[in-house]
């Protein structure tokens, strides 16, 4: 009951005229759908202030569609020794970085105070930096929300640092008392991946730390999610850290309806034909992984077109590629390693499957944009349950099957795009089915 009145006392809020900062993590994956989020509430007549990395700006530029309301305030990335020079976002340095790049992040400290005690907002919108709400309480009169970018479900499956350190992998992996899902969960060979949450992320503080420091201090949760899909996560989230948790709906920008670079080479193939791969920014294959995923495709022999980082120890895609493949393969396979107009690839006629890494912007891209089958091939730890959530609890996807090291092979890649892809197959037809409701 109080969290539905604490619901209600929001709603009315947000129906008067307020001022907002906004201050995501600086990488591509929240800067980009805190934009689309401020786009809305701009829509409303809300004024925001949008705090972002210097190099960040002409990018998200070309997505402010209220330039009048929503106002970009640039910041200086601190230098942190061991950073390369300029490093402003994820893009910018390899993985093993970013606890660097999250050490500069909260070393904004005394500017994000300025900046909040001259502004004086209603509310700070934020997600990684973790120090916001304790900053607000002592400015006195500012509301935190924190907004999430994953699914509710791999929250409520985090056990802490002890725990992990001293539990089997079967232990580890057992939902939480009460969880609403038996399907929504991890397998016994994915433990080892909670690993990551307990590494360092910052001076001094992990990833889980970082987290639970949000979510426990903030006011609000906000989810990028509706209640018809993951409300009985959201309520359970909600129950667990005693806080009203908002739907705050998928928040996806309408499609350009006009020609994208890549129109005239899907024209040439028939409708529903072609197998369409993207892995996110932030996604970087094994070689001998990269390998296993264009030959599956080839084994399909269906066209595709697949995007995708250089792999890790080579020079670029072109050098990964196995011996013979580009012959093979010809023009039915298109390789890119820069950045696509993804929304509107995934609406083109041509394209018939989607094969994605499961990051939460691409699944709600998947779900609600386009009607072409979802093969799921999850790699991080919250992809994982976002894959669980299509694959188990959806059931409009199918999942590739992996080894106890957490590796597919091209022969699993290709049965699970022949399931969805095969117009006699049942799989195929339930998904589908599933898919357009």
């Amino acid at each position: 009951a109080e969290t539905e009145l604490a619901i209600q006392n929001m709603a009315k809020f947000i129906e008067s005229k307020l001022e907002i900062v906004m201050f995501p993590w600086l990488a591509y994956g929240h800067l980009i759908p805190f934009m689309n989020l401020s786009n809305e509430l701009a829509k409303r007549g809300h004024n925001i202030t949008f705090l972002l990395p210097q190099n960040a700006e002409t990018r998200l530029q070309k997505l402010n569609l209220y330039p009048n309301l929503i106002k970009f305030h640039k910041l200086t990335i601190p230098h942190v020794d061991g950073l390369p020079y300029g490093a402003e976002t994820t893009a910018d340095v390899p993985g093993p970085m970013e606890t660097l790049l999250a050490t500069a992040f909260d070393e904004l400290y005394d500017e994000i105070k300025s900046i909040l005690q001259n502004l004086k907002p209603h509310f700070v919108f934020f997600d990684f930096a973790y120090w916001i709400p304790d900053l607000a309480k002592e400015i006195g009169g500012i509301k935190t929300l924190i907004y999430l970018l994953i699914s509710p479900a791999a929250l409520c499956n985090s056990p802490d640092k002890a725990t992990f350190m001293t539990s089997t992998a079967a232990e580890l992996v057992k939902p939480p008392p009460g969880y609403p899902s038996t399907t929504v969960v991890l397998h016994e060979s994915e433990a080892k991946l909670l690993s990551f949450v307990y590494h360092e992320y910052g001076k001094g503080i992990t990833f889980q730390e970082r987290l639970d420091k949000a979510l426990t201090r903030c006011d609000v949760i906000a989810a990028k999610t509706c209640r018809e899909i993951e409300g009985i996560f959201c309520e359970y989230l909600a129950n667990l850290l005693e806080k009203p948790v908002i739907y705050a709906g998928p928040v996806i920008p309408e499609p350009k309806k006009e020609q994208h670079e890549l129109s005239n080479w899907l024209e040439k193939f028939e409708p529903g034909s072609v197998v369409f791969c993207a892995f996110g920014s932030q996604m970087i294959l094994e070689k001998t992984q990269f390998q296993e995923l264009v030959l599956g495709f080839e084994l399909t022999e269906l066209p595709f077109l697949l995007v995708v980082k250089t792999p890790q120890g080579t020079n670029s895609v072109e050098e990964a590629l196995p011996e013979g493949f580009k012959q093979r393969v010809q023009e039915k396979g298109l390789i890119l390693d820069c950045w696509v107009p993804q929304l509107e690839i995934l609406r083109h006629k041509s394209v018939g499957c989607f094969v994605t890494h499961c990051g939460y912007g691409s699944m709600w891209e998947s779900l609600v944009l386009c009607d072409c089958q979802l093969v799921l091939l999850p790699r991080p730890i919250d992809h994982i349950f976002t894959a669980r959530l299509m694959g188990q609890h959806l059931k409009v996807g199918v999942e590739v099957e992996k080894d106890e090291n957490d590796m597919f092979t091209k022969e699993n890649l290709c049965k699970a795009v022949k399931c969805v892809m095969d117009k006699d197959s049942q799989i195929g037809c339930l998904v589908k089915e599933n898919h357009r409701k």
